[in-house]
């Protein structure tokens, strides 16, 4: 299977979903041209999937700013507590990047909602439906359940 973050090929068996996940198009141009990720639970764990990603985004061009309750600097980047306090730094986000648990991923969502967010991305095993259909009905994108360290190569192809 494959873990988001980790060189690791797989595949993973679909889920059911109760809302239309964004066409392959639609997550290319979010990766493509977006600039300004905002990383919900980013901090200085190199073992953790979130410390893996920022990386990756980084090395694709990405602006990413940690979102954690620590505030930590994670790869030269000046962490935040809340979305909120980032906004007030660098402005609304392309994308909010959100690795926390399913059970925790719906405060975040209405947060990139409230933020202005036009995309909010929960990643691998990130579940949860009320939050994304909340995300579409403001007229945003959700992209639930996806990685985009996986989803960069595989839709560069």
């Amino acid at each position: 299977m494959a873990r988001c973050g980790l060189d690791v090929p797989g595949t993973r068996a679909p889920r059911p979903v109760t809302f239309l996940p964004p066409e392959d198009q639609v997550v290319r141009d979010i990766l493509t041209n977006s600039r300004l990720w905002f990383v919900v639970g980013l901090g200085n764990s190199p073992h953790r999937a979130a410390y893996r990603v920022a990386r990756f985004l980084q090395s694709i061009g990405k602006t990413v700013v940690p979102i954690h309750p620590r505030a930590e600097v994670v790869h030269g980047a000046q962490g935040y507590r809340s979305i909120a306090d980032a906004v007030t730094v660098h402005g609304k986000p392309d994308v909010v990047d959100v690795f926390v648990r399913s059970d925790r991923a719906g405060e975040f969502a209405d947060q990139a909602i409230a933020a202005g967010a036009p995309v909010v991305w929960f990643q691998l095993d990130v579940i949860d439906d009320a939050a994304a259909e909340r995300v579409v009905d403001a007229g945003h994108v959700m992209v639930m359940d996806r990685c985009p360290a996986i989803e960069y190569p595989r839709l560069s192809a």
